[in-house]
């Protein structure tokens, strides 16, 4: 059986490079995330908004309102339609979910090249994850998807 290896790395702050604490391996933590980061302190809440894979560094930013947590477009791979004959005339306006049941999101792909899919939205987005799934629907009807990175 393999197992993902962890390794304990630091804890830092995006902003200024502070040192927080120590986190138990990076494959713990999801970008957006509050709890289970044991680096509490003065202030707003501690959220994870990136993490440094070659370094070993999970970076955090403090308030749900960082704009470190929000961001108003994405790159994802694999783009995969529901109905293989699907074309689309770019800029193409429609909507999309990047987390388990939110509410659609207006969204505009704007270009597509090499199975990568560019995307932006109408309004900023809490917590886009690298690795996670968007999904784009035309009202109810799913379109289809890709692998966000």
């Amino acid at each position: 059986m393999n197992f993902i290896q962890t390794k304990p790395g630091p804890i830092k702050s995006i902003e200024t490079q502070e040192n927080l604490g120590k986190h138990i391996g990076l494959s713990f933590y999801t970008i957006g995330q509050r709890k289970g980061l044991k680096i509490g302190g003065r202030g707003d809440a501690w959220f994870v908004v990136d993490k440094n894979i070659k370094d070993n560094i999970l970076y955090v930013s403090q308030g749900e309102k960082s704009s470190y947590l929000y961001k108003n477009n994405l790159t994802a791979k694999n783009l995969s339609w529901v109905d293989e004959s699907f074309k689309i005339k770019l800029p193409f306006k429609c909507s999309a979910k990047i987390r388990y049941r939110q509410n659609d999101q207006p969204c505009t792909i704007e270009k597509i090249e090499d199975g990568n899919v560019f995307v932006s939205f109408d309004s900023h987005q809490r917590a886009i994850t690298k690795g996670q799934a968007i999904v784009f629907y035309i009202d109810s009807v799913c379109l289809g998807g890709a692998e966000i990175i």
